[in-house]
């Protein structure tokens, strides 16, 4: 067997990673790079394997930096299965589908100021790209086997990062080996007591694992503790005349805050101010975690029955927009507000616009709630930057800027080692990916320390490893 690392290596973006077994080939993720521009359409455009060669695809959950590139893979020739759960293929339904939307803005803005000459530059994939490869997604619950390769039998177990999400169990069957050898992809491993979701259920043995890395070295706020920031940023900044703006992933992040917001608002904690999610594809998205209550935590349910609220998602001040001209209007109005909208790292989407028409005044709070790549301009917000550039312009940072680590969907140094201590039957060889270098290195001393017999290795890209 080989595995090689495609993306996400000594990075926290692009998940891919090829799995070749007795001449069959499993992808295991096709996420999008996320970075610099010019990088991100090179690593994006051109896979380093041949597309029509995977005979299936393996999804462990919906983010972009998972699912992203899915499009482009079938346009490039893939005619296999994609595999993941119910709940991660209804979230792909509406993600790719604005991913192509994104795609197809971009090469639309970069032709507008190409230079005369320069060739025009084609999305990566398009809508109708995007729509055709939701014919390939086959879905399957947690905890079903299911056989999707001779000889490799599938199952998914819960990762507790996001609804839908996965740990990916593959139960396999080499020719030459005397019997299956388990191969875990841990996925994007989740926090416990995440709002709306179930803990992650680590696996009971693996012999390989693939491991996220994320937070590597690093310690998260408890949610309780982040609740209650919350609660106090919105208030301090609402009493000084400024509105709250949160950069937001709209898949899971966005959720996660507007239940914490139910319940603050619902209960009083917080001044009676309208709230709103400034994102048509949160608006889509919130639909399907309405759609999926089976995915609830116990917590979720306990709040619903208690307080007879049948919708986590809507409370009395808050609105979603959907229409451009709605979230124009938000730029117009000076009286304090919160404002959730994408995308998470800044770097395009209403978010910007936002930022943009409230950067100026320190009576507002810019409020960091998940991980920055780098190159991006949230990441120079986190880094302290005193000016940025927006729409080819310079603006100096005058609102607060705070970060708050405490809603993460990815556990911190010690939950990523004490799923790993979960795990009955350790793995004999690790593969430590999703995490900038610094963070990968950090963990895998932590895990080396705890467990010296286990290998560790920290993968470079497209590098391949035999096991």
């Amino acid at each position: 067997m080989k595995i090689t690392f495609h993306g996400a290596a000594r990075t926290v973006t692009g998940s891919q990673h090829l799995v070749d077994v007795d001449g069959k080939r499993i992808l295991l993720d096709c996420g999008l790079y996320q970075g610099r521009r010019r990088d991100m359409i090179e690593r994006n455009r051109n896979f380093p394997f041949d597309p029509a060669s995977i005979d299936v695809m393996v999804l462990s959950h919906a983010h972009i930096d998972h699912s992203g590139n899915i499009p482009n893979l079938v346009k490039s020739g893939f005619t296999g299965d994609i595999v993941c759960t119910h709940a991660t293929r209804d979230l792909c339904a509406s993600m790719l589908l604005d991913s192509g939307h994104i795609q197809e803005r971009n090469a639309e803005y970069a032709n507008k100021y190409r230079k005369e000459g320069e060739p025009l530059e084609e999305p990566i994939y398009t809508q109708d790209d995007a729509r055709r490869s939701l014919d390939s997604f086959v879905s399957v619950h947690y905890g079903r086997k299911r056989e999707i390769l001779p000889g490799i039998e599938l199952q998914f177990i819960e990762a507790g990062h996001m609804l839908g999400s996965a740990h990916v169990i593959l139960d396999i069957k080499e020719e030459r080996k005397a019997h299956k050898r388990r191969l875990v992809f841990s996925g994007d491993i989740g926090r416990r007591g995440i709002p709306i979701i179930r803990d992650p259920h680590p696996p009971t043995n693996a012999e390989i694992l693939i491991m996220e890395s994320t937070y590597g070295g690093r310690d998260n706020e408890d949610y309780l503790s982040a609740k209650k920031h919350l609660k106090e940023i919105i208030t301090k900044t609402a009493g000084r005349g400024g509105s709250v703006i949160i950069p937001a992933f709209a898949v899971g992040r966005t959720q996660q805050i507007i239940v914490q917001l139910n319940e603050l608002a619902e209960t009083g904690q917080i001044p009676n101010l309208p709230v709103f999610v400034d994102s048509p594809l949160a608006v889509d998205v919130t639909s399907t975690f309405r759609n999926h209550p089976e995915c609830y935590d116990f917590e979720l349910n306990s709040f619903l029955a208690e307080s007879g609220d049948d919708d986590p998602f809507g409370f009395h001040n808050l609105k979603y927009v959907r229409s451009v001209d709605e979230s124009k209007a938000l730029n117009y109005r000076v009286d304090p507000m919160v404002i959730i909208s994408a995308s998470g790292m800044m770097e395009f989407g209403r978010i910007v616009h936002h930022i943009k028409n409230r950067i100026h005044d320190h009576r507002n709070t810019l409020l960091v709630t998940g991980w920055q790549a780098p190159g991006t301009l949230g990441r120079k917000f986190v880094d302290g930057a005193e000016s940025v550039t927006i729409f080819g312009k310079e603006y100096r940072v005058k609102f607060d800027v705070i970060v708050l680590n405490g809603f993460s969907g990815h556990a911190d140094h010690d939950e990523l080692l004490e799923w790993v201590d979960q795990i009955e039957s350790k793995p004999q060889r690790t593969f430590l990916i999703h995490g900038e270098e610094e963070a990968a290195t950090t963990l895998s001393e932590g895990l080396s320390r705890h467990y010296p017999k286990m290998q560790i290795d920290i993968p470079k890209l497209n590098e391949t490893f035999e096991v």
